[in-house]
Formats: structure tokens, C-alpha cells, sequence
């Protein structure tokens, strides 16, 4: 006696064929699908990624073609020229890469002309800034000399990663730009308790103070916006990239090859950074042979005055 249902209920041997088939039919179509969707999504991902590319490509391309901000005023020569009575010679302000105007010496030779180029994280500057800034400061406000102070950052990448010399220069650039008649003070204060090589040097706050502690009382405010915009950092690189590959005017050297770099009447001092009667002599001696040389000599044919009779 069977158990089993009746026969027909059973699914015959091509019924089984054909419900195979359908099912191996459903599982390509739904793969099909699934391939749709993922190159769909593969597609879509690599538009994504190519239009990140294109915004980066046009990012870069529109910052290496951005026109380059100004550079400061008064610094038309990469450096600031102060003068008797310590006052600055106004001059416009030139594009990072423009040629700069060198400043034209004394011709007559009694006044001697000095040019400083510094680094605010230099140590030896430091050095000569303690021993001489007085001394050049008297000179300058009796009118026996000019100075001219150039700015440049050549040890930028001695302050672990915070580019001190480089926005220090900028902040000097400042300060040239908008209160040109402090500019020696706040000079000589950057020297102040100077920062070590190789620290990280001052913050941008820590400049805002000394600039208001140097006595700068004038456009403050856009000073201060000046020194967190960074704004004179290309000509900041440009000046510095000048000074090092020259030529320097008016120098009896090429270029600059260090930090302080200081040239009087066109001589540059290679004297002893810490004593200040070595280079006062110097400055003696420079002033004085460009005096003679400016001075003509009476020739051997010429014929001296006569005095009127007594």
C-alpha cells in the first residue's frame, strides 16, 4: 500500500527542466542588474574624482597667475632709507618683482652712507644691532650719515616650521609702509631679547606688541592687519632673493652671502660685530676716502690765488 500522493501532483522531468531554467534565467538578470548599478556607481565616482582633479588643477592654475599684492611704501630700494633727523624717505610702492631704485649715496662724500641688510632671527645681528644701533642712531640725527635697512629672510627655515624670519620681515615691511618714522625703533626692538635659531621665534602677537612697545602710535590698526595677512610676503621673498643673488648698487661685493650684511659708502665692514670703536674707525675711514675722492685735487699747473696786499 502506498503513502504517496497521487502522480500528477508531482512535477515531470521537463516541468523541472523549465523551473531550472527560469531560475538560472531570474539569477542573470538580477547580476545584470547589479552590474548596471555598479558601473553606474563607478562612473559616478570617477566623474567625482576627475571634477576634484579639474578644481584642483584650477585652483593651483589661478594662485601661480594671481597678480602678486604690492610691496611696502618707502622701501622702493628693498630697504628703508632714513636720514638726518632720522627721517625716512618717502618713496611709492613697487610691485614683489618690480626693479627696485637703489638710493643714490651722498656725492659730496662727508655723509656716510650705510646699508644694513638683517635677518630678526640672525644672532649675529643681534649682535651688531646691541653694540652699534646707538651709535649709528646719533649719526644718523645729526645728519653725518644715512642708513638704509633692508629686510630680508634668509632664515626661514631655522624656526620650526613658523617661518619667524619670514613674517618678521613682512611686519617690517609694515611698519615701513605705514609709519615709516618708527621704523628704527621698532628695528632695533626686534633685536631685544631675540629669539633663538632654530625655536619658534615670535608669534604674529608677540610683533603686534613690540611694534606698540617700539612707540608706533600711527595706523595701528592696519598694521595690525597687515601683520596677519602676511600681506608683503612676496616681496619679502623677492627682496630676499635679490640680495642673495645681486647685484648689490653701490657695493663693492656681488651679492649678499650672510647675515648682517653692512656696507658703508659701498665698503662692506668685515670688522668685529661687538666692538663699536672698530666700526666707527671704519665708517671714519669709508667717509674718508670717498671724500678725497670726491673732493678734486688742484693740478700741478694750476696757479694758487695771490693774497690781496695788506
Amino acid at each position: 500500500m502506498t503513502i504517496d500522493g497521487p502522480s500528477e501532483s508531482r512535477p515531470s522531468r521537463n516541468q523541472r527542466r523549465d523551473i531550472a531554467r527560469e531560475k538560472a534565467r531570474q539569477l542573470r538578470e538580477e547580476q545584470k542588474k547589479k552590474d548596471r548599478r555598479n558601473r553606474v556607481f563607478l562612473q559616478g565616482g570617477i566623474a567625482v574624482a576627475a571634477l576634484a582633479i579639474v578644481v584642483l588643477v584650477a585652483l593651483v592654475i589661478m594662485n601661480s597667475i594671481r597678480p602678486a599684492g604690492p610691496g611696502p611704501a618707502n622701501m622702493a630700494s628693498d630697504g628703508i632709507l632714513l636720514t638726518e633727523g632720522m627721517t625716512p624717505v618717502e618713496t611709492p610702492a613697487l610691485k614683489p618683482d618690480a626693479e627696485p631704485v637703489a638710493s643714490k649715496p651722498d656725492e659730496s662724500g662727508t655723509v656716510a652712507d650705510i646699508r644694513m641688510y638683517v635677518d630678526y632671527l640672525c644672532p649675529f645681528c643681534g649682535q651688531f644691532e646691541a653694540t652699534n644701533s646707538e651709535q649709528i642712531g646719533q649719526w644718523v640725527q645729526s645728519g653725518a650719515a644715512t642708513v638704509e635697512i633692508h629686510p630680508i629672510s634668509i632664515l626661514t627655515s631655522k624656526s620650526a616650521g613658523t617661518q619667524y624670519s619670514l613674517r618678521a620681515a613682512n611686519a617690517a615691511a609694515c611698519v615701513a609702509n605705514y609709519s615709516p618714522a618708527d621704523f628704527y625703533a621698532f628695528n632695533a626692538a626686534m633685536f631685544a631679547d631675540q629669539p633663538e635659531e632654530g625655536t619658534e621665534g615670535r608669534s604674529d602677537e608677540e610683533i603686534k606688541d613690540i611694534v606698540r612697545a617700539s612707540g608706533v602710535t600711527k595706523s595701528l590698526s592696519q598694521i595690525d592687519s597687515c601683520i596677519d595677512e602676511n600681506r608683503y610676503k612676496s616681496w619679502v621673498l623677492s627682496a630676499t632673493d635679490r640680495a642673495l643673488t645681486g647685484p648689490l648698487p653701490n657695493a663693492s661685493i656681488p651679492a649678499v652671502t650672510g647675515t648682517p650684511t653692512v656696507l658703508v659708502n659701498g665698503k662692506q665692514y668685515v670688522g668685529a660685530l661687538d666692538d663699536p670703536k672698530e666700526f666707527a674707525s671704519f665708517v671714519l675711514q669709508a667717509a674718508g676716502e670717498t671724500y678725497s675722492t670726491a673732493t678734486p685735487t688742484p693740478s700741478a699747473t694750476e696757479t694758487p690765488t695771490p693774497a690781496p696786499a695788506g
